[in-house]
Parts: C-alpha cells; sequence; structure tokens
C-alpha cells in the first residue's frame, strides 16, 4: 500500500479543537483521524479507518483461533425480541427507538444477545450441534444523556460481541476461559497497558463477570487493586466486608439533644465532642450514621423513595449504587411535599418502617451497632441509636464510596490503591437468562431436552482506538505502536526536486515488498510542516529523504524513542522490516 501527501483525504489542525476534552479526542481530530458529525458520532477518515481495521484484523485473528465463527446481524431489529427477554422496558431512554411506517416499533441495537439466542435456536436442535462460539463486528448504538470525550463515550460505536452456547455449566467456564485468554493475547498485541478486574453484570445478567480496563487517568471507570494478593475489582463491584454483629441490648439507651447549627458532618462531631454527648468526647464521623433519600425507578414504574444509611465519613456512590439495584434507575429525592414526616438534614431511621419507606443500610453498619444520627426533629440528634433495637434495616447494600486504604475483601491484610481506566472489553457468564426466554432447548443423547447456556465476549473496537491513543501520545502528537499504525512507514521529502522523486520511488519499491507507506510528496510544505505533521500524526518510523540522499543516504527516526539513524538506502528495506516486525521483506 502507497499513500501519497499530496492527494490524501487529510487536513491537520494547529490548533486544539475546542470542544476536544481528553488527549485523545484532541489528537484524533487535530491528525485528521476523525471528524465529528454529530453529538456523538464520527466520520472516520482515511487514517482513522486504516487505525480501526488494523485493530479489527488483531480481533478476528485472535477470535479464528479459539474457534469463532463470524456472522452479521442488522443495526435495526424489532421490538418483539426484546419484549420477551424485559430489555426494552429495562434499557428505557439509553436505547434509540422508533416506529416504520406501518406503525412497527423498532430500535437501533445497543446489543445482539437476543439475536444470537434466536439464531441459534432456529437452526441448531440436537447436542451434536454444540458447543458453538459466534461472534460479528458491528456498530451498536445508545443514547447517551452526554456523550463525552469522544471515542470514549459517544452514541455509535464499533463492538465485537461473541456468544458461546454450551450444553452444561463446565462447557461455559471452559469458554469462558479461553476468551479470556484471548483478550489478553489481543490487548497485548494492541499494545495497551490493562488490568483485568472483576466487574457487575449490570442489564446482562449473569454470574461471572470480568471487565479489562485500560490504564488511563481520564477513564471513567475507578478500580481498585491489593498489592499483597493480586485483588483487583472495579469499584461498583467491590464487596465491604461487613462489621461484626452485636448484642443491641449491650447499648446505652438512644437519648436525643439539641444540636443547634450543625448543618454539616463535621459541625456535628465538633458539636457532640464539646457537649459530650453520650458521656464520649471522642466523636469522629465514622461514628455518625447519614441518612440519604433517593429516588429508584424500576423499569415502567414511578419512583419510589428509599433511604441509604452510610457512616458519616462516607458518600454514597450514586455510580455504584446504580450498577447494584439495575435495571432500576436511581436519582436524588426532590418530592419533599409527599413525605412530610421526614425532617431533612435531620433524618433518622428510626421512624422509616413507620413511614413504609425501604432502608437500605452499608455493610459496616451491623446489627448492635450504635450511631450518632438525626433524631428526626429540627435541630436535635440522638445517640446510641441502635441497630436492631432502634431501628431495623431492610436489608445491606454496597454504595458508599470505596477510598483508598481500604481494607482489601480479597485477603483482608492488604490496603486497596485505586486507579482510573477506560473499559474496552467485558465478558460475562450469562448462563440461561437468554436460553430460558426464548425456550431454546437441544435434544439430548438421551433423548431427552437439554438448556443451553451462555457466554458473552465484548469488545469496544472503536473505543480501543481512544484507549491506545491515550497511553499512546506526547506533547508533539500521536505515537502509533506498530501494530495497529495506519502504515509502516511515513517517508518524507526534506526537500522540492530529486528528494521528492527519490521519496515516491523509495516508497514504490518499499510497498512492492509488502511494506505499508505514505509518502510526504507535498511541494509546496516546508520540511517543518512536514516534520511537524509526522510527529502529529503518529507512524512509528519515519524515513527523511534529505541532504545525504545524493551519497545514498536517508535518515531513520524512531517516533517513541526519538532516536535517529543514518543508514544507506540499500539497506532500508531490512531496517524497516526489523524496525516494524515485518517478516519476509528482503532487501530493496
Amino acid at each position: 500500500m502507497l499513500l501519497r501527501m499530496s492527494t490524501l483525504f487529510l487536513r491537520t489542525l494547529r490548533e486544539d479543537p475546542a470542544d476536544a476534552e481528553v488527549a485523545s479526542h484532541r489528537l484524533l481530530l487535530r491528525a485528521g483521524y476523525i471528524r465529528r458529525a454529530a453529538p456523538g458520532g464520527f466520520t472516520w477518515l482515511p487514517f482513522g479507518k486504516l487505525v480501526l481495521d488494523r485493530i479489527t484484523e488483531v480481533v478476528r485473528a485472535e477470535m479464528a483461533a479459539v474457534g469463532g465463527q463470524e456472522v452479521q446481524f442488522p443495526a435495526l431489529l424489532p421490538r418483539e425480541p426484546y419484549e420477551t427477554s424485559g430489555r426494552w422496558a429495562e434499557y428505557g431512554d439509553d436505547i434509540f427507538k422508533l416506529t416504520d411506517r406501518r406503525g412497527a416499533e423498532l430500535l437501533l441495537a445497543p446489543t445482539h444477545e437476543e439475536m444470537f439466542a434466536l439464531l441459534v435456536r432456529d437452526l441448531f436442535s440436537s447436542y451434536r450441534d454444540y458447543p458453538v462460539l459466534l461472534y460479528q463486528v458491528q456498530t451498536k448504538f445508545r443514547d447517551e444523556t452526554r456523550p463525552r470525550a469522544g471515542l470514549i463515550r459517544g452514541r455509535e460505536f464499533l463492538m465485537k460481541d461473541a456468544y458461546s452456547f454450551d450444553l452444561d455449566d463446565s462447557g461455559l467456564e471452559a469458554a469462558y476461559a479461553a476468551l479470556r485468554d484471548a483478550y489478553q493475547r489481543i490487548f497485548d498485541r494492541l499494545g495497551l497497558d490493562y488490568t483485568i478486574v472483576a466487574a457487575q453484570s449490570g442489564l446482562m445478567g449473569g454470574t461471572a463477570s470480568e471487565e479489562f480496563l485500560a490504564t488511563t487517568p481520564v477513564g471513567e471507570d475507578t478500580y481498585v487493586g491489593c498489592a499483597d494478593c493480586g485483588y483487583a475489582a472495579n469499584t461498583e463491584a467491590v464487596v465491604t466486608p461487613p462489621a461484626p454483629a452485636r448484642d443491641p441490648a449491650a447499648q446505652p439507651a438512644a437519648t436525643s439533644h439539641d444540636t443547634p447549627d450543625t448543618p454539616t458532618i463535621e459541625s456535628l462531631v465538633a458539636l457532640a465532642n464539646e457537649r459530650r454527648l453520650g458521656d464520649r468526647a471522642d466523636w469522629t464521623a465514622a461514628d455518625t450514621l447519614k441518612n440519604v433519600v433517593l429516588a429508584v425507578t424500576a423499569p415502567g414504574g414511578k419512583p419510589a423513595p428509599l433511604v441509604i444509611g452510610v457512616p458519616g465519613d462516607r458518600e454514597v456512590d450514586l455510580k455504584r449504587l446504580a450498577a447494584v439495584i439495575a435495571p432500576a434507575t436511581v436519582d436524588m429525592f426532590d418530592d419533599w411535599a409527599s413525605l412530610p414526616s421526614l425532617v431533612r438534614g435531620y433524618i433518622g431511621p428510626q421512624v422509616l418502617a413507620g413511614l413504609g419507606i425501604r432502608y437500605l443500610v452499608d455493610p459496616r453498619v451491623a446489627v448492635g451497632t450504635a450511631w450518632l444520627t438525626g433524631a428526626n426533629e429540627a435541630g436535635r440528634h440522638a445517640v446510641h441509636v441502635t441497630h436492631g433495637r432502634d431501628f431495623v434495616a431492610d436489608g445491606t447494600i454496597e454504595a458508599a464510596e470505596v477510598r483508598a486504604g481500604d481494607p482489601c475483601p480479597g485477603c483482608g491484610t492488604g490496603v486497596l490503591t485505586m486507579r482510573r481506566g477506560i473499559e474496552i472489553g467485558h465478558i460475562f457468564q450469562l448462563g440461561r437468562r437468554f436460553t430460558d426466554a426464548f425456550s431454546i432447548d437441544a435434544l439430548g443423547a438421551d433423548g431427552k431436552p437439554v438448556r443451553p447456556t451462555m457466554g458473552c465476549y465484548g469488545i469496544g473496537i472503536s473505543r480501543a482506538v481512544a484507549a491506545i491513543a491515550e497511553q499512546h501520545h506526547d506533547e508533539r502528537g500521536l505515537v502509533w505502536p506498530a501494530s495497529i499504525a495506519p502504515v509502516d512507514v511515513h517517508l518524507i521529502a526534506a526537500g522540492k526536486g530529486d528528494q521528492i522523486a527519490g521519496a515516491l520511488a523509495l516508497g514504490s519499491r518499499l510497498s512492492g515488498l509488502g511494506v505499508r507507506v505514505l509518502v510526504d510528496d507535498r511541494a509546496q510544505v516546508s520540511p517543518g510542516v512536514k516534520f511537524t505533521d509526522a510527529e502529529l500524526i503518529g507512524v512509528p518510523i519515519a524515513v527523511v529523504v534529505g541532504r545525504r540522499f545524493a551519497e545514498g543516504y536517508v535518515e531513520v527516526r524512531d517516533r517513541a524513542t526519538g532516536e535517529r539513524e543514518d543508514i544507506p538506502v540499500e539497506t532500508l528495506a531490512e531496517a524497516i522490516a526489523s524496525r516494524a516486525g515485518i517478516s519476509g521483506v528482503p532487501s530493496a
């Protein structure tokens, strides 16, 4: 492949676009890889499409290596399968819904579990047909409330989704392990620094669930790790070690006190210590019980109040809570007129059961623990309010924020550190949710029906472009790994005469040997602009055809390391093949 800058459909930008929030968005726009078409939607320009295709090639190769067979579904799908699975309502406003001219309801698919399940039901009916692994590379759609960060969170994105079908759980576990290994090979080949973390299944359902997160400070997912045991989990999936239960009767009686001018936990703690409430002067925020009123909406239902109790030194993490209660959604409660018995700022759990309000607590709020909390009277708090005596929670919930330094749930001795990442892959053991929904059975060897079990394995291909760009750039531009760069070598003619002709001749020769080549043959552009564009575009190897070309030498530049070396023209092909990892390229 030989591309010429003089005819390439490409325009680089000198200034950062005003709406570009993160490095990948900014550099992919400036270097001419993508172009904004609509909020959350991008046009892939020639160089961007080349990178997208090279990533897809890696994915397809590794899927083939584990026996995956590729199919292709429509993106525009009927409502009925999603109605049967329950996800038409569960997705709510997160999916694009439309009606055709005949009144039939349709959606732009956010994911295709239903369609894969129906396809297997239609074509496979015997135990001899199993196991099977199918996948597709398909555009998916989500009606994001606020598309942001370029390709990281868009409304339209390219995804590889695969589905395994097995007749028993051991088969599912084997398929899951094989795809997990394949994903590691894929992301290693893409040059990504990533971590595999335990995750929530969310609307997908199922049991085991793991995410592959590309490490970057701009990632939307926060995850924790333990250096002692290797535990890693998305904060949404962290399990809090519960506090030990105690005898509620052993706690002093609860008493109510005037606590004026205590609008914050800090001011409440200071007053409690100053007045020695409950005969104590060592109160901390962790000894207080914060009660947060939220509105939870089940699919197709109306908002209902829910109160979450967490230690006062913690905040409720709405993202973490949303992952736990999915497919229901959660917002801050604002209909206070409907709950006149609750005194804002002084809410305690003592009255919630009588008001019929569901109350869930953090695992640290164990039975027998006593707290400083609201007395449900303006300007008053109560001490020694004890779980199991003064109130009884309806259950526990993982909703409190996770913090660095928290004890590790894995080993119990280490502490958690926190990092951020971009989700580039997610794998699930779905089980039989969808085969049950569509009554999919295979005739077993004994003549009895067997219900298959499913696994689901997704990779965000377009998002991977952004993740790679986030990890592989510097202050001058992109620095693509050789495995997915749009071309292998960027030939720069640093002159207007013989250098341009020489660069084109070298490019033609290298292209004939199987090397992907870009030649900057622009006659009216200065060498300085060409070098700036080359660094911005980020091809791993640049070859400068300059003043020493008449002597039979060119300069080879390594984009990642900045190293430069003059080499003879006759050894250029071997040098390029060695640096780019291309095999079978003879001397030029």
